[in-house]
């Protein structure tokens, strides 16, 4: 709760801060290469591919320097296991600091900041190891996560932007549920995105 608290402050300052920025929107969409790293070795995850689609905003103080990077996007995340594959949609909402290099033509730019998950799509309960029907081997896919954007990416002749986004899951995502077990196992989202967005 802490940590989500954290990014809804980070968040309000800084749409506080770019009350004098330019704004300008666009359509993002992408590729998402996501997985969950769970806190005990538990079962076998691996890598899913979905994609991410929505509305972006932009807001700078100049063709360099700093500014905000947001979007609304639906976005599928999950993870793959040896007996089903966990595939969820969420609405996430990302809000990144945005520094750009202000060069013509090409101009190279990095990001930062948080994001919020809300699921919109797909199960809440996973059965990831069919074969034994342990109800210790079923999964929950939360409701609500949060973590961390970082990205690098390029912006061409000021209308077109193509990057690469690592985002770092700070929320329990995912759970094992068992009536008999108190010490049940949680995972992370952890997700690689290739995007391009579009300026109007």
């Amino acid at each position: 709760m802490k940590n989500v608290k954290f990014l809804l402050i980070m968040a309000a300052l800084f749409v506080v801060s770019t009350a004098d920025a330019q704004f300008r929107f666009g359509v993002k969409g992408g590729v998402n290469i996501a997985k969950a790293k769970f806190d005990k070795k538990y079962f076998k995850s691996d890598n899913i591919t979905g994609f991410h689609i929505g509305p972006a905003l932009e807001g700078m103080f100049g063709r360099g320097g700093i500014g905000v990077d947001a979007a609304v996007l639906y976005s599928q995340k999950g993870f793959d296991s040896d007996d089903e594959t966990v595939r969820n949609a969420f609405l996430e909402v990302p809000v990144n600091v945005k520094f750009k290099l202000g060069l013509p033509l090409v101009n190279p730019y990095a990001v930062a900041g948080p994001y919020i998950d809300i699921r919109v799509a797909g199960n809440d309960k996973w059965n990831v190891t069919k074969t034994t029907g342990d109800i210790a081997q079923q999964i929950r896919t939360k409701s609500f996560g949060a973590g961390l954007n970082f990205g690098i990416g390029a912006e061409v002749l000021n209308i077109l932007q193509a990057g690469l986004t690592y985002s770092l899951g700070l929320t329990d995502n995912y759970e094992t549920f068992d009536p008999k077990d108190a010490d049940s196992y949680k995972g992370k989202a952890h997700t690689w995105s290739v995007g391009v967005t579009v300026f109007f």
